[in-house]
């Protein structure tokens, strides 16, 4: 038995429309009332408050806005700035380190010992292994040797604290012991 194209057509056609009509209306039916039934919940907004404008009382206290206060702010400043430069300027001014380059935690302590009197530590460097001394310079942040120890190298380094201003902080070296990398 051979069906023709118009046969297919006319057969699809049947199962198509008997397909639609069965749940169409109940579906219907149902958004419906569902629609009907919902509500929409919207909170009221609470009124804002009310601004009160409140008198300024200088009695007895400096004027905010006083040639006096903003002069003795400005000497502050100035004075804080300039100490700032003292501390940094001589860093800027100086030829930089080889051992400057590196961040102190590429660096290892491997020991110390006395050369010629002096206190000389050992670090270990991208698998090199560098002599250092009292007064020289290590990491990116001004880091200049204080004090060389069997144990650990202190260094005097600046920095910046939150507000911009250079500080000087003490960091330690430790001698690391038994480590290989």
């Amino acid at each position: 038995m051979k069906l023709t194209h118009a046969a297919v057509l006319a057969l699809a056609t049947v199962l198509i429309v008997g397909c639609e009509s069965s749940g169409e209306a109940d579906l219907r039916e149902w958004m419906a009332q569902e629609r009907a039934q919902a509500q929409p919940r919207v909170t009221p907004l609470t009124e804002p408050k009310q601004f009160e404008p409140q008198q300024y009382a200088v009695e007895g206290e400096m004027d905010p806005f006083s040639p006096q206060r903003l002069t003795l702010a400005l000497r502050r400043d100035s004075a804080q700035v300039a100490s700032n430069a003292a501390l940094i300027a001589p860093e800027l001014a100086r030829r930089k380190e080889p051992l400057e380059a590196y961040p102190l935690d590429a660096m290892e302590m491997v020991g110390s010992l006395m050369k010629a009197g002096k206190p000389t530590a050992l670090l270990k460097v991208d698998k090199l292994l560098y002599q250092v001394g009292i007064g020289e310079y290590l990491g990116p942040n001004y880091g200049r040797i204080t004090k060389i120890t069997e144990t650990a190298i202190q260094l005097r380094e600046l920095v910046q604290d939150a507000t911009g201003d250079w500080i000087e902080r003490m960091t330690t070296l430790e001698l690391q012991e038994g480590v290989t990398k």
